[in-house]
Parts: structure tokens; sequence; C-alpha cells
């Protein structure tokens, strides 16, 4: 017996003809679709501010209109999170839609991630487990419509109903958590920005789908003649993803990252099996929302000759103004960065980018003082003075925390489609989240000739965010590689090469089985991302950056 769960979407704005492509393109049994992240709770606050019937995910009920009666057809139960902030809304549009399409759809939902929110909050939301998308496919559902849950219980879920798991399986529920966390970014586990990219065809990858078995082992695929590659490489990188320790917790299950077994088995078929699971930690994640402020920022381009002296020029103007407006800026930051270069064929290339960011409690700071100053600077400046574009009023922007909350001071409610609301058991058993030791190193490489050159020539990396902190993952494909890898990447040399992290607290976890490493940087986008405090404020290139800093690489490598 084989359950195949298959994923449409990895994100809120993913590609809309996923769904159909999913249904048309070969068998499942599920289909999931992951809509929620840090920011799009956010933005889904803000929507319910402006409408209280709003707050979920409008795109899911437009691919439904296309699509839901083709898979009551085909027989797919549908499960996602796009109910946002509003699964009971969403639920209730979806009752609407079948209706007026003819289509016989049972339709459940989850609720009881919501949490009180504090004084000046937006959305407060506690991330639940599988066991309500269970109840729901148990008592019928065909669509399965959930808050803010984790993004492997999509997987999870449908998992346990399947194939009946009691709460204390943990080994069986890990292999879920796996395979969910390989299938929530969609085609990221096909190809999708993935470091390797140029062995491949990447043009336009197909989505992932889990083969999953009763042990829980799993095979990550996806639909014949569809785009992209599912390889060990692929599949390694998005486990790496946004991930920190060997210990993965969940509301369901901590998932052993370090036990994880990675086997081709023929073209676009990646086995994962031996994940061994323990019982989840007694709190369960929560994620917070709310305005910090507003921002403003303006980007000025310096061409040609005495680039710095212009920075300089062009900064103490605008300091200048900004130190005689009513009120000052809370925050202000500048950013040189030198894309020029000498004797350049375009104007482009012979030009630099300061990046001028400010920020503030109230709008009015942001907004004319800022403005008023750098358009008046037109005829006044340095010599050949424009931005890249016409400074605005400013914009609000948004802060994400992180949070812990008890498990049992949050109900759990499976609302079956029938109406009938199913309150759902904690788990029996929890286990405090504890790191790992260290697991022991390899032995190093024997010393040979080595060539400076970039570290991508031999790793692989994928990087991302967690509120404020950033991860970063490497892998190699070779044991050879991985001697070298693991005494050469230290936490120092880390630092040296991204000097960006070098004030900030970085611990290095060590995968040994997956031949990689996983640096978690705290603190490095400063409020998340809907703060943008940073250049790339998800940190999703990150990882290409240190890819391509130069180190001294064994020859054999390369």
């Amino acid at each position: 017996m084989v359950l195949r769960i298959g994923n449409a979407s990895g994100f809120y704005g993913d590609r809309f003809d996923a769904v159909r492509e999913m249904l048309t393109c070969g068998e499942l049994d599920v289909l999931t679709g992951d809509y929620l992240a840090e920011l799009t709770m956010l933005i889904l606050g803000r929507d319910r501010l402006k409408d209280p019937a709003a707050g979920y995910a409008k795109t899911f009920l437009r691919q439904m209109e296309e699509s839901l009666g083709l898979a009551h057809e085909r027989g797919v139960r549908v499960v996602t999170n796009a109910g946002g902030l509003n699964p009971a809304g969403l639920a209730d549009a979806l009752r609407a839609l079948a209706e007026r399409l003819g289509v016989p759809a049972r339709i459940a939902h989850v609720e009881g991630d919501q949490l009180p929110a504090p004084d000046g909050v937006l959305t407060a939301n506690a991330y639940l487990g599988g066991a309500g998308i269970a109840a729901c496919l148990e008592a019928g559902a065909d669509i399965v419509v959930t808050g803010r849950v984790t993004d492997a219980a999509l997987v999870t879920g449908p998992a346990q109903w399947r194939f009946g798991w009691g709460p204390e399986q943990y080994d069986e529920l890990a292999g879920a958590v796996v395979a969910g966390h390989v299938l929530e970014c969609g085609t990221q586990a096909t190809g999708g920005n993935y470091a390797f990219f140029t062995g491949h065809d990447v043009r336009r990858p197909g989505f992932p789908l889990a083969e999953i078995h009763p042990d829980g082992s799993c095979v990550i695929t996806k639909h014949p003649g569809t785009g992209g590659v599912v390889d060990v490489g692929t599949v390694t990188a998005q486990l790496l993803y946004e991930t920190a320790g060997a210990r993965y917790p969940g509301p369901d299950v901590t998932a052993r990252l370090d036990t994880v077994r990675l086997t081709p088995q023929g073209s676009d078929r990646v086995r994962i099996d031996g994940v061994r699971g323990e019982a989840p930690p007694p709190t369960l994640k929560a994620g917070l929302t709310r305005l910090g402020g507003f921002r403003n920022e303006v980007v000025f381009v310096l061409t040609g000759l005495d680039i710095d002296a212009k920075a300089r020029l062009v900064r103490d103007q605008i300091e200048d103004a900004l130190d005689r407006a009513t009120s000052r800026p809370a925050d202000v930051r500048w950013e040189l960065t030198r894309t020029d270069r000498a004797d350049a064929g375009t104007e482009e290339t012979a030009s630099a980018l300061l990046r001028l960011v400010v920020r503030d409690p109230a709008p009015e700071p942001v907004g004319r003082a800022l403005t008023g100053a750098a358009v008046e600077l037109a005829l006044a400046s340095y010599p050949g003075f424009h931005v890249t574009a016409p400074p605005g009023k400013g914009a609000p922007y948004g802060v994400f925390e992180a949070a812990h909350v008890p498990t049992a001071e949050v109900p759990h409610v499976a609302v079956l489609p029938d109406g009938t609301r199913r309150a759902l058991p904690v788990p029996p058993r929890t286990r405090p989240l504890e790191p790992l030791p260290a697991p022991p190193l390899p032995d190093p490489l024997p010393p040979g000739p080595v060539r400076r050159a970039p570290l991508g020539l031999v790793a692989g990396a994928r990087s991302g965010d967690k509120g404020g902190d950033a991860n970063v993952g490497v892998w190699v494909r070779t044991d050879a590689a991985w001697r070298w890898l693991a005494h050469t990447l230290t936490v120092e040399r880390f630092r040296q090469l991204l000097p960006e992290t070098a004030a900030l607290p970085v611990v290095r976890h060590d995968l040994p089985g997956l031949r990689a490493v996983n640096f978690v940087v705290t603190g490095l986008l400063g409020e998340g991302v809907a703060s943008q405090a940073r250049f790339d404020p998800q940190a999703k290139a990150l990882g290409e950056w240190l890819r391509s800093r130069h180190l001294d690489i064994p020859e054999e490598l390369l």
C-alpha cells in the first residue's frame, strides 16, 4: 500500500496552473498546497483589517474553480493551509463554489491555531500538527482547509489517516515529516533554486510528489513528462532548507535529520528511509506579526569617477536636511554597493548604487522630510545626479517574532464535513528539545596540492530565513569532499568568508549522513523579512554568496 501525495504550491503566488498539472499528469491520492509563510501571515492580517471576511489565500479559491470537478472525478483529496487566518471562511466559500459547480465535495477545516493577540500584535498563531487533518479525512472530507499548521503537517495528516499511525509511532511520523519538508516548497525539490542547475534543464520544473509507505519511508519523484529533475542533490538541498540541528522539532514528532538515508532509485526517483523519530517537545512554535512602523528608501546612482566622494557629498547633504527636519527618522541606514567598473563600456556598468533606508514608528519622518530632501538635490549635488525611482511617501513595514506556547494551552479542533467539532488530544508524551552532541568528524584528507577557487565548484548550498535568523546549508557529493569540507568550513572560516556574519552568533550543525553542514546565523535579518532590514531580506542568496567565495581547495576535488 502506497500513498501518493503531491504538492501544487510552495507559497502564496506560486504557479497558478500547478493544481491542474498535478491532477492531470499522473496518479495521486492527495494533493497539498502550502500558501503560508511568515510574510504571508502579515499580508493576510492586513487584508483582514480591511475586510473581516478576508484573511485566506484567494488564489486557492480560483484554482479550485477550475479544478474542483477534476479532483472529484479522479478521487484526489485536497489538503491546504490556504485558510490562513480564516479557515472557516474559506471552507464556506468552497462550499458555495461546489454548490454552484454542482460538485458534491465534502469540505472540512481545522482551527484552534489563532492565539490571543497582545496589544500591538496583528496576528498570533501556533503551528499545529497533522492530527486535525487526519480526523477530517477520516470523516470523509474531500477538501481539508487549515490555518497555521506546520508545512510538514500537510503530509503527516494524510499519512496518519491512510496508515492509521498512532501518536507514538515516532519513526513513521518522522519519515512523513521529512517527506513533507521536501515537498513543502514545491519545485525547490525538482531543480528550482538548485546550486548545480547548469547540469539540468530546469526551465519549467514540475512539482514534486512523495510515494509514502506504511513504515514511513518514501520515494520522492515527479509526474512523468514534467520538467526539472529529482536527484539526491535536489532532495538534500531541500532537506537543509530553513532547518537547524539534527533534531527537527514539530507538534507531531521530533524528526532526527541525522538518521536520514537518501538512495537514488532510477530516473527522477530518490528513496528516503531510516528516519528515526522522538516524542515532540512540550511546546508549540508560534508566530506573531505586527506593524513595526514606516519605512522609505532612495537609491542614488553614482556614475564614473570619484564614486566615494560623490557618496560622501550626497550623504552629508541628506543627513543635514534630516537633522534640520521637524522630526528625524529613528533609524537611518546607508549602503554603498560598488557595482561600477573602470573604463566601462556602458553607463550602467560605470555606475554604483548608494541606498538610503529610513525607518520610524510614525509616517511623517520617513515621508516629506526624506522625499523633499532628495528631490531638492536634483540640481545641487554630485555630477550626474539621478535616482533609480522617484522617492515615495513611505510605507508601513512588518515585524515577525517567534515564540513558544505550551501545547496543552492551544486547542486543536477538526470541524468535520457535517459540522461536528472534534477536539484533538495533546500528545501522550513529550520530550524537551535538546541539541545532540556533535558527531565525530571524518578523517581529514591527506595533504596535497591545492588551488585557489570558489567553494561552489565542489559544494552546493541552500539558504533561507526563520524570523530574524538565517540558515545556510552546505553539502558536497562525494566522501572525499566531505572529509575536506568537515574540517575546512568551520564557524571561523564561515565568518571570514561572509563578513556580514562576523559579529553575530553563528552555530554549525553537522549532518554526516547528508555530507552536509548547516550554519544558523542569529540576527542577520533584523526583525524578519517584512522589515526589509537587509539587501536580501530572506537570505535567499546567502548560500550563493558563500559558494562564490574563494579558498584553497585540494586539486583532487577539482
